[in-house]
């Protein structure tokens, strides 16, 4: 169900549009200023785009560019001038908005943080990106779980950043939790133009909920992001997919309602409840253990590959970052 890229708004429907936002190149906090107010300036041209959006998103790095820069002056804050500026954006249009940042972080590296506001420019979602992607990225590891909250027209809606998507647990988490859409924004180039389509498929599939993914798009003469917006439907299968030019902005209707549905009614296939009901023909309500070494060595802290010894990369320093020396204590 797209709604002709949610031009036929039902009444059940939720309709987003992805934001293949050029790359940029932020070096200064004029630079940071100037870029604020590109992404209120595509807020405003979202809502004229299309008068049935009901949400806005907006890539990873789209305030920051590629450059992997953790220069304090240009970290954001969230009480500070370009959260205060995308939340005005979203009120004056009447639209909820997506957004990316990388946050200061007074007791180490910055955190790559995404939120979501609504249409009255309230905060309704803040999440710090759980697996930054290494050893590429100097991001510190997100501290606050995987947050879902209520969306627009009821529908629940979760956020993962980039290389999180390469984790089905992560997918699986937003779905235990309740999301019936999940956002994905990434600053990927196209190197990782399979894995992110496989991804995207696979999230959406294996947990019954929709999936909206976004990159950025075009050269900011270093680097090339691929834009690429895509919505999968929650049987695995595409419903739009974007292309590579800037600045244009995938829209699709969604039905969260038709997920509820699924999630409840589907026998075969209903992976997300089978997972811990196995074998619920053969034995009342399926076995409900934990049969899987991983998940039981993350919860105890040991966690080994039985190759771990020899992994090469366990730092960021073949990207230039010196070896750290602090423990994460979560």
């Amino acid at each position: 169900m797209t709604g002709l890229g949610g031009l036929n708004k039902s009444p059940n429907g939720v309709v987003l549009g992805l934001v293949q936002l050029q790359l940029p190149n932020v070096v200064t906090p004029d630079d940071l200023s100037a870029q604020t107010q590109r992404i209120c300036d595509m807020v405003g041209k979202a809502r004229r785009n299309l008068p049935t959006m009901d949400l806005v998103v907006f890539p990873e790095y789209a305030l920051h560019g590629l450059s992997m820069d953790t220069n304090p002056e240009i970290m954001c804050r969230l009480d500070g001038p370009e959260m205060a500026a995308f939340s005005a954006a979203c009120r004056d249009n009447g639209i909820w908005g997506c957004f990316s940042m990388m946050e200061y972080n007074p007791n180490g590296n910055p955190y790559n943080s995404g939120i979501i506001l609504d249409d009255k420019g309230e905060l309704q979602l803040y999440y710090r990106k759980m697996h930054p992607w290494v050893p590429v990225e100097p991001w510190e590891p997100g501290d606050l779980g995987i947050p879902v909250c209520e969306g627009p027209n009821g529908s629940k809606l979760a956020l993962m950043i980039c290389h999180d998507g390469m984790f089905p647990e992560m997918a699986r988490e937003c779905a235990y939790k309740g999301a019936e859409i999940t956002i994905r924004t990434a600053g990927y180039t196209a190197p990782i133009r399979h894995a992110w389509r496989i991804t995207n498929q696979a999230n959406a599939f294996c947990n019954l909920m929709y999936t909206a993914s976004v990159c950025m798009c075009g050269s900011d003469r270093t680097f090339d992001s691929m834009g690429e917006g895509m919505f999968v439907n929650f049987d695995g299968v595409p419903l739009v997919m974007g292309s590579d030019r800037p600045n244009e902005i995938i829209t699709a209707e969604l039905r969260p309602d038709l997920v509820r549905e699924a999630r409840v009614r589907w026998g075969v296939e209903n992976n997300i409840y089978q997972l811990g009901h196995r074998g619920y023909v053969a034995v009342k309500g399926g076995a409900q253990d934990c049969p899987y070494t991983y998940m039981q060595d993350l919860v105890k802290g040991e966690y080994r590959l039985p190759w771990d010894a020899e992994v090469v990369h366990t730092d960021g320093r073949s990207c230039g970052f010196e070896e750290p020396t602090r423990k994460y204590k979560g």
